[in-house]
């Protein structure tokens, strides 16, 4: 069995990509590559668990190579030759280094992982995610235990072989994934985990919700009856097969063909239930003008023949704002997108390259301290930078669908969750 490969580089400067304009209504089925949350909480569960696994259709992207090459540095065998991955765990060694990219996922779950391992764990990663939250991780980590060097990256995890655990208490508010961070290996520390949420409302609640649906899979006992309390009861984590959903945020772009072409789009193998925050989509279109049925083999998306403003608080599914954002400025009505702040300190500050790269194609747009407020306009072509951001470069295609000459300055970005995206997204325009 091979170790995890070397992790996808981030893309080099390239010419800014033409967003082809629709030519007519889009009328197109989609198979989608596998979900970025639910491979990375897989393959972090595999590489604890007490034996060898199977994560199926993994996603292959640049964050999801990043983690499985973190594990393997962590002492975890990962075989990422094909569709079907698999994870056999081994003792947790320390020494290495992990490069975390610009990976939230990978800068806030390896830590507390790296944490049961022998020896220290040097972290670091692109430039701009030096400057993205961790240090909450980080303290709590201290506190149960842990000695980490720095808190930001670059920062050093000095693992013992094993965390003491119990209770600790950490604002949440910047990010779900600081308490997934801590439960996803709660289960090994020698106490357990008695995790404390104490800050404003915790962002993209349905995350920690994956989290704890995944943790019971593995046979993990959880108690999250208490509001932003979460106790994790120690022992071991079995081992447990994932197969992946499609990545439902990923079907954003797609199925917002519908409403910018006035088309019909699929996005085939729509899961009836689901933990994905990006499920939220549905209701969004929906209530934008479009037509929305979910069946047997998949979700389809018919537009209206015009897209309505929304007035909307995105606060559960903040990865959505862009795609939302750009129907917005396509839309006959006002919008408002609130309860997004958080979304400052993603990939980029979401809030200010939205308002900005918006305005600078004719949008009526305003930047508000936790969202945006957009007002019918008559749009025109231009240059839309993506700031190295996946999502941003979806909102760029998005308006490029219904707007002459509109230019993305970085498509290769939608590589950390989507590395065929601009071939797949232009065969659909060219066929329409």
């Amino acid at each position: 069995m091979s170790s995890a490969p070397p992790s996808t580089q981030p893309s080099a400067p390239t010419e800014p990509w033409p967003a082809p304009r629709a030519h007519g209504p889009v009328r197109a089925e989609v198979t989608l590559p596998g979900s970025k949350s639910l491979t990375n909480r897989a393959l972090v569960l595999a590489a604890l668990a007490e034996g060898p696994s199977v994560v199926r259709r993994a996603l292959r992207s640049r964050d999801t190579e990043l983690m499985a090459s973190a594990l393997a540095t962590l002492g975890a065998r990962i075989d990422t030759a094909g569709d079907d991955w698999n994870v056999e765990p081994g003792p947790l060694t320390g020494g290495g280094r992990v490069d975390c990219g610009l990976a939230g996922t990978v800068t806030r779950f390896v830590p507390p992982v790296a944490g049961l391992a022998d020896g220290p764990v040097a972290f670091d990663g692109d430039p701009h995610m030096r400057t993205r939250p961790v240090g909450e991780v980080l303290t709590a980590l201290r506190t149960l235990g842990v000695e980490v060097a720095g808190d930001r990256l670059p920062f050093t995890v000095h693992g013992t072989g094993h965390v003491r655990g119990g209770r600790v208490v950490l604002d949440a508010s910047g990010s779900s994934q600081f308490v997934s961070a801590l439960l996803l290996v709660g289960a090994r520390f020698d106490e357990g985990l008695d995790l404390l949420h104490d800050g404003k409302a915790v962002p993209s609640r349905p995350h920690v919700e994956m989290t704890v649906a995944m943790l019971r899979q593995h046979g993990v006992e959880v108690d999250d009856s208490e509001p932003d309390r979460w106790r994790v009861a120690p022992g071991s984590v079995r081992a447990v097969d994932h197969t992946i959903e499609p990545d439902l945020s990923n079907a954003a772009p797609f199925l917002a063909l519908a409403a910018t072409t006035g088309g019909s789009v699929m996005v085939r193998d729509w899961p009836a239930q689901t933990t994905q925050a990006g499920d939220l989509v549905r209701d969004l279109l929906q209530r934008m003008g479009c037509d929305v049925v979910l069946g047997p083999t998949g979700l389809t998306v018919t537009g209206g023949g015009s897209i309505q403003g929304i007035d909307v608080d995105l606060h559960d599914a903040g990865e959505l704002t862009p795609v939302v954002a750009a129907l917005a400025a396509l839309a006959d009505g006002p919008s408002y997108l609130r309860g997004i702040a958080h979304i400052r300190g993603h990939e980029t500050d979401r809030i200010a390259a939205l308002a900005t790269e918006l305005r600078g194609l004719g949008a009526d747009v305003a930047e508000l301290a936790d969202g945006l407020e957009l007002r019918p306009a008559t749009l025109h072509g231009g240059l839309f930078r993506s700031f190295a951001d996946h999502r941003m470069a979806h909102a760029g295609a998005v308006l490029g669908s219904a707007v002459d000459d509109v230019a993305v300055d970085d498509v290769a970005a939608t590589s950390k969750t989507f590395p065929d995206f601009p071939r797949v997204w232009s065969r659909l325009l060219d066929a329409s």
